[in-house]
């Protein structure tokens, strides 16, 4: 259990530095200087401000100096990486922090930023998608890549840590290509653009962290909610539906994380219907 408190502390701590990214990445802003300050006055944020969770409540969710609203994207981002940092420890059998804890940490973290970047800015930063796209791969070195589809065309391959990564590298060159042709063909037939490269890159990082079966089951449950909420929103706020830019990157990061957690289960699931 002390692993798991561990982890929800060290998603706290890593969450405040998402939160940086996720102003910063589309703004072309370095992560690294200045530090922290506030979007409407500028003043540098001391340190004793900057605690996760905890000074947001306390300072009641404003601005210590000029009482501007702090976005409510702050304290959730904390929080959601803490709970995906806890829940990839608690998935573990004895509830330890190894390479798969790691692996599923940093895959929640990076999917996390893209997940609000999108939502706010629209906008994926190549630092968390092409960037993802490596360490993706790096990890499969170390943790095999689960439920690989492409292993038996290498039979002849006895390290599994080879198979693991060519699994890696093919998942995301293979499910990022289908949904660039997938985009190609739209824009061809309705004469505009329906998906960015940056959705192409994404599923391309989401395929080198989990292989092509969950990969495809991503794009799946990324596009039923995005259909569903996607089309909700579009209707509550009267939007025009030819027009509005769906950010389907959010969706894509948000049926990435529950692939992660649950696509054994949802597999299985599947399969019974079968």
């Amino acid at each position: 259990m002390i692993d798991v408190l561990l982890a929800a502390l060290a998603g706290l701590l890593f969450g405040s530095f998402l939160n940086v990214c996720i102003y910063r990445l589309p703004r072309d802003l370095s992560v690294v200087k200045p530090r922290s300050f506030c979007p409407e006055c500028d003043h540098g944020i001391a340190w004793y401000d900057n605690i996760p969770l905890l000074s947001y409540a306390i300072l009641g969710g404003h601005c210590r100096h000029c009482r501007a609203r702090i976005s409510w994207r702050y304290p959730l981002v904390e929080f959601l990486t803490a709970l995906c940092f806890a829940a990839a420890v608690w998935i573990q059998p004895l509830h330890q922090i190894d390479a798969m804890a790691v692996k599923y940490g940093v895959f929640c973290a990076i999917s996390i930023t893209l997940i609000f970047a999108d939502l706010e800015e629209r906008i994926l930063p190549d630092e968390f998608t092409l960037g993802g796209v490596f360490v993706g791969i790096v990890f499969a070195w170390f943790v095999p890549v689960t439920n690989m589809s492409l292993v038996r065309f290498f039979v002849n391959i006895e390290d599994k840590r080879v198979v693991s990564v060519i699994e890696s590298a093919a998942a995301a060159a293979i499910s990022s290509l289908a949904l660039w042709l997938v985009g190609f063909l739209y824009q061809k037939l309705r004469h505009r653009e329906g998906l960015g490269l940056g959705d192409v890159k994404m599923v391309a990082m989401i395929g080198s962290f989990l292989g092509l079966q969950f990969v495809l089951l991503t794009l799946i449950v990324g596009s039923l909610l995005g259909a569903v909420v996607g089309l909700g929103y579009i209707l509550f706020t009267r939007k025009d539906a030819a027009t509005y830019e769906l950010p389907f990157g959010s969706f894509l990061g948000i049926g990435a994380i529950a692939v992660a957690f649950w696509g054994e289960v949802l597999m299985t699931w599947y399969g019974n219907l079968g």
